[in-house]
């Protein structure tokens, strides 16, 4: 295996993992009024574990076929979008906070869409591996809206008022 794969992997499982300790799911999320077409709980992982692993191999596709100054543009993409991947958890689940992290949505989004763009001109292929991520993070932007709409008074203000 070589060096780009191993890099690609670590990112997609590091996601995960991190993603996955950041996401306590305790009583507080399950008092939470959510819509009836939420997805069952169990969907989660296997989805973003599909959807990184595409991720990670639209990076390997790319690599060995990028000059080096695209390959600065990719390692740069997949990082902010690490990092605001990364940041969505704590908002919603750690701070308790779902209107917090529907405000963090666009630049996780953004950075999709960034990755979309750099990806296309060296293989387009790979960078439409990238759409099932973005499907899915829009779909989950409205499940998070409408869990905002659903829950208006801020949590934090509901814990400490009873």
């Amino acid at each position: 295996m070589h060096t780009p794969t191993l890099y690609a992997i670590a990112w997609a499982v590091g996601l995960l993992l991190i993603g996955g300790l950041m996401t306590p799911r305790g009583d507080w999320y399950e008092k939470l009024r959510k819509p009836g077409w939420q997805p069952p709980g169990w969907l989660f992982g296997p989805a973003w574990t599909a959807i990184l692993g595409l991720a990670a191999w639209a990076g390997v596709r790319t690599w060995a076929l990028a000059t080096p100054a695209q390959q600065s543009d990719i390692l740069i993409v997949f990082g902010v979008n690490g990092v605001f991947h990364l940041l969505w958890s704590p908002l919603f689940f750690r701070s308790q906070r779902p209107d917090w992290a529907l405000a963090e949505v666009p630049f996780l989004w953004a950075s999709i869409v960034a990755m979309m763009v750099a990806l296309w001109p060296i293989e387009q292929f790979a960078a439409l591996l990238l759409t099932p991520y973005i499907l899915w993070v829009s779909f989950a932007t409205f499940l998070i809206w409408t869990i905002v709409r659903m829950n208006p008074r801020p949590l934090a203000a509901a814990r400490t008022t009873g």
